[in-house]
């Protein structure tokens, strides 16, 4: 293998050359790595995935309420905050982050819920959002400097971690499957979508047949995408979806209208109160992180193992630093709800696979990491995507919000060993779902603190 190997960029098993740049690495396309078209490709296609963050950004900050009831304006505004969202995922690659960076997904219907306790005043739940965004900048960055991460989030006892990712899980599949929930009217398709969503995700009898069949296992990589456009074929056919009304040229992304409504310049810094009320939140959401920046470096670890060309440094603080830099930036410019997390398993995933089969397929993990991210910014830039597909928009969330509430789910039944700690985070995770996140920490560290829990290696019984 290694006398094949045949690279511009760099020698046999070493790290993909960069511009030191204090604590980061800085690469650039083209000098520090090639273009990767299949990756490229992926990127257009996988933008049906981050325009799907319309609906929770309209309905979190009640946008056409602030906009006086101007739907179309508020729309394109928060297209506008997902193309802001796109353009600074390339900052994790670009500053030597190899990860594929998403948004703290679990955490959007506590998000929501979050914001609805601000009744429908526009304003004050810009500044809800704000101060939250803000507040996770500032543990990110605190975090990513001193390092501290691995040894805050191990004070946390496993119940409570579980209990949070359970509350997470249980909003989510909630508020799109009760009544006035998101599916309602369109039923038919959603439920289709979903069909083909975990058919593709997770179904064994899928994965067998993809292992004979090369246009199944490509059709496995594109994630949530089979499933939304089952749904949008399938809502449109039967009435649930309208047509769309497709447009030509290029998106129209009023970024100036944005920075007028939503910049902290504009609406000035939210008052103390409102990072009080975060906190909760803050420490939900930053658990859920964690566990990504987990996955990513087993994800690494699998992956290097395969390839033992390419050196890759995986830096969990700098992650920490580059998710403080977007989450900055989001919230001054305009807060993001989904909230600007370590990574994007679905997309993570695909792209690692790819990685995986060999350096003639992809020089190197951040080449692949760019483009990929560079192709949503290119699709989201070209309006007849963007309105083709805005009619799916609320059925492709809440295929998101179902498989989140499957991904979180099952992990946090699997942290959990003991008796005590299962009952534990049911009730944190009940009270999270229902009363909020600081309800279900306070549950959690008294029923901690009153019952204690018995690890599994000391038990004696069942």
């Amino acid at each position: 293998m290694k006398k094949n190997f045949n690279s511009r960029y760099r020698k046999w098993g070493e790290e993909q050359p960069y511009i030191p740049l204090g604590k980061f690495k800085l690469r650039l396309p083209f000098i520090h790595y090639r273009f990767e078209l299949p990756e490229f490709i992926q990127g257009l296609v996988l933008m049906a995935v981050s325009l799907s963050a319309t609906a929770p950004i309209m309905e979190g900050m009640a946008l056409v309420d602030l906009f006086d009831g101007n739907a179309a304006l508020a729309f394109q505004v928060a297209v506008a905050l997902v193309m802001i969202n796109a353009i600074i995922l390339v900052l994790h690659a670009t500053l030597g982050d190899p990860i594929f960076p998403g948004w703290i997904t679990p955490a959007i219907p506590l998000t929501l819920a979050y914001l609805a306790q601000f009744g429908d005043d526009p304003i004050a739940r810009l500044h809800a959002l704000r101060a939250f965004q803000y507040t996770i900048f500032f543990v990110f960055i605190i975090f990513g400097i001193t390092g501290m991460a691995s040894k805050i989030i191990s004070i946390l006892p496993t119940s409570i971690k579980s209990g949070v990712l359970l509350g997470a899980a249980i909003v989510a599949v909630q508020s799109t499957i009760r009544p006035g929930g998101r599916m309602e009217g369109t039923e038919i398709s959603t439920v289709a979508g979903l069909i083909v969503t975990f058919l593709v995700l997770y179904s064994i009898h899928y994965r067998n047949a993809a292992s004979k069949s090369k246009i199944l296992k490509q059709i496995g990589q594109y994630g949530l995408l089979p499933g939304i456009i089952t749904a949008m074929i399938i809502g449109t056919l039967i009435g649930e979806l309208p047509m769309p009304s497709i447009e030509w040229g290029f998106t129209p992304l009023p970024f100036a209208e944005t920075f007028a409504a939503l910049s902290v310049f504009t609406n000035g810094f939210p008052p103390l109160t409102y990072f009080i009320y975060s906190l909760p939140l803050v420490i939900a959401a930053y658990i859920i992180s964690f566990g990504d920046i987990i996955t990513a470096e087993a994800i690494f670890k699998e992956s290097g193992e395969s390839r033992k060309d390419e050196k890759i440094v995986f830096n969990p603080s700098i992650t920490h630093l580059v998710l403080g830099i977007r989450n900055l930036i989001q919230a001054t410019i305009g807060p993001f709800v989904p909230i600007s997390g370590p990574l994007w398993t679905g997309a993570m995933v695909a792209t690692v696979e790819r990685y995986k089969t060999g350096h003639k397929q992809m020089d190197s993990i951040f080449g692949g990491v760019i483009w990929c991210s560079l192709g949503i910014v290119v699709a989201l830039s070209l309006a007849f995507i963007v309105t083709g597909l805005e009619p799916v928009l609320p059925i492709a969330m809440s295929l998101t919000m179902i498989v989140t509430g499957w991904a979180a789910g099952y992990i946090a039944i699997q942290m959990v060993k003991t008796k005590e700690e299962q009952g534990i985070a049911i009730l944190v995770g009940c009270a999270i779902a229902f009363q909020g996140a600081a309800v279900g920490l306070v549950v959690g560290l008294i029923c901690h603190l009153v019952i204690g829990v018995v690890k599994e290696e000391k038990l004696n019984s069942p």
